[in-house]
């Protein structure tokens, strides 16, 4: 009795084993299948080379290649499946309802640039405002109508586009409009007075003005002022062009005051009067 009772135990075991190691099998040809697949196919000349389903996976692409689930899986998933810091969950319109009052605008913004405890862009600086648009719009879709955010990243690089093309244009508009206003001023420049017209300051009494308002410094060489006549002294200021040395009689230089001190000279008086100061040294 105890014989077959010992029998018995050891059938059913051996019955229990063989039914595991079948399973066990199974599950290790599925293992076996997986690794051993090949990582890709070979296509020969003249075969459909799978550009059928090459087609399937473009048109289930994002619109503008940006994949808004993935980035949140990876960047806001922690807290937002969780709650974790106060973060509100993804679908729960109680946790949502006062947040999305404020607009798909005000909630972007707090993504891209942070809001409480939460950091920008997740905590990612990395993204781009696309990518977090992307992100954001995946993360409300349950709970509010959120724009789509391909097309308007597709429009906002028309409208920088058109921008461009405008900018460029004006730009070569204003350079042509210049380089006629230039040749328009130098034609107007050699209608002008011809060139032994004398200037309006030649029947001026130069002298004079200068004895009355210049010799006392320039006689003397007073406050570094030059002396008349000297040509060591003028030598370099005369390299300077009359038209600079008529402006510093006219508006001052160093310690000479504008119009030697004489407010109430016109500016073709002093002209006339610097033609004469450096007269012995032109």
């Amino acid at each position: 009795m105890k014989s077959s009772k010992l029998i018995m135990g050891c059938l059913a075991t051996l019955s229990l084993t063989a039914g595991a190691s079948s399973v066990h099998a199974e599950v290790d040809r599925d293992a076996i299948a997986e690794r051993l697949k090949p990582a890709g196919n070979l296509c020969l000349q003249g075969e459909d080379c799978g550009t059928a389903a090459a087609r399937e996976a473009e048109a289930d692409a994002p619109a503008n290649g940006i994949d808004g689930g993935a980035i949140y899986n990876r960047v806001c998933m922690a807290c937002h499946e969780t709650g974790a810091a106060g973060a509100p969950v993804r679908g729960d319109e109680d946790g949502w309802a006062d947040r999305i009052d404020k607009g798909w605008d005000t909630l972007l913004d707090h993504s891209i640039n942070g809001f409480n405890a939460m950091p920008a862009r997740g905590g990612n600086p990395n993204l781009s405002d696309e990518e977090v648009a992307a992100s954001t719009a995946y993360l409300l879709e349950p709970v509010m109508d959120v724009p789509d955010v391909a097309e308007d990243a597709a429009a906002d690089e028309e409208a920088v586009t058109e921008e461009g093309a405008v900018e460029e244009e004006a730009a070569a508009v204003a350079a042509e409009e210049a380089v006629e206003d230039e040749a328009i001023e130098e034609a107007a420049t050699e209608e002008a007075a011809p060139a032994d017209e004398e200037p309006a300051h030649a029947g001026i009494d130069g002298e004079a003005i200068y004895n009355q308002a210049c010799m006392a410094c320039h006689m003397t060489g007073a406050a570094g002022a030059p002396i008349r006549g000297d040509e060591g002294a003028w030598g370099e200021r005369m390299e300077q062009g009359m038209d600079t040395l008529y402006d510093h009689a006219i508006n001052g230089i160093g310690a000479m005051p504008p119009k030697g001190g004489q407010a109430n000279l016109s500016d073709d008086e002093v002209r006339a009067a610097t033609d004469y100061l450096v007269e012995p040294t032109r």
